[in-house]
């Protein structure tokens, strides 16, 4: 698909970690967020903006990948997905991030990577870095969700 990559990260649940709400589907993208700036010890910080979200090196420096504004959706399942629209660590805008909390048969939570297009264009380097952190990043992200619910 024109180098487009895929990762699909799921944990199943105990019980709901977020409410069922707009503001239940907004903090799994707050929280994901501080998941990428805890596990790059403050490198990647997030930078708010008319647009959209930001990630860029210490906050100010070059921007990593840029997203849209978060997509709410709270029905069946509560998420907020982020559209690609660039930065430097994509090749061109496409794809999304969408961190999910539902019951498919089981509560489960979820951050998936659809159709982006990463500038790293050899499979090898991509497996090797960005999806490695990727994947890092979900597993730290669901870890922090859930001890902050289990007693």
């Amino acid at each position: 698909m024109g180098g487009a990559t895929y990762s699909d990260e799921r944990v199943r649940l105990r019980r709901a970690v977020v409410e069922r709400s707009c503001e239940g589907a907004r903090e799994l993208g707050d929280r994901y967020w501080s998941a990428v700036e805890h596990a790059s010890r403050g490198a990647v910080r997030r930078r708010d903006t008319a647009g959209g979200v930001e990630m860029r090196l210490l906050g100010f420096g070059p921007c990593l990948l840029r997203f849209g504004p978060a997509e709410l959706e709270v029905g069946t399942e509560v998420s907020c997905r982020y559209p690609v629209r660039g930065g430097l660590l994509a090749r061109r805008p496409g794809g999304a991030i969408t961190l999910t909390q539902a019951e498919r048969p089981r509560l489960e939570l979820g951050a998936a990577v659809s159709a982006f297009v990463p500038r790293l264009a050899v499979p090898l380097l991509y497996v090797g870095l960005q999806h490695r952190l990727h994947v890092s990043i979900s597993r730290r992200y669901f870890r922090s969700l859930i001890e902050e619910v289990t007693p």
